[in-house]
């Protein structure tokens, strides 16, 4: 993973900022290697950062992007400037995470939902993908409010 894996070691939240690092890490190892969700759940519980998070919502988020994720890649093609194929696997498991809490938690302020992928972007992505995340999720947003 060279360069992705040292970003990973930036994990610093707590609660759900840090279940959101949690699940990029995750997400972007399932992309890699396909694993299934009880494969997923299961190293999870093995990372020293797990107990610091939402574990309950960490779980049903996990569960609905791998349950809804051809649906998101879908519903957001048409802000792609590029095919899904060339989507970073960690711009794409940022807006697989933030597309399902705009799309399934009413609870949670898309601002805030936006907040916090722009700025997993920031840290973990490439430089500039924070823009391209940002406006994803905006016309997702406004399609779905």
């Amino acid at each position: 993973m060279g360069k992705k894996s040292e970003k990973f070691e930036r994990f610093s939240g707590k609660g759900r900022t840090g279940t959101r690092q949690l699940l990029l890490q995750v997400l972007y190892q399932h992309q890699m290697n396909k694993d299934d969700l009880e494969t997923l759940l299961k190293q999870s519980l093995k990372i020293k950062e797990f107990s610091r998070i939402d574990q309950d919502y960490y779980q049903i988020l996990l569960k609905e992007v791998l349950e809804n994720r051809d649906q998101i890649d879908e519903m957001t093609l048409k802000y792609l400037d590029r095919p899904i194929e060339q989507v970073d696997p960690i711009e794409k498991a940022i807006i697989w995470i933030a597309a399902s809490e705009i799309l399934f938690h009413r609870d949670v302020p898309v601002p805030v939902v936006i907040n916090e992928a722009v700025e997993l972007a920031k840290v973990f992505g490439a430089e500039g993908s924070y823009q391209f995340v940002n406006a994803v999720l905006d016309a997702l947003k406004t399609d779905h409010s």
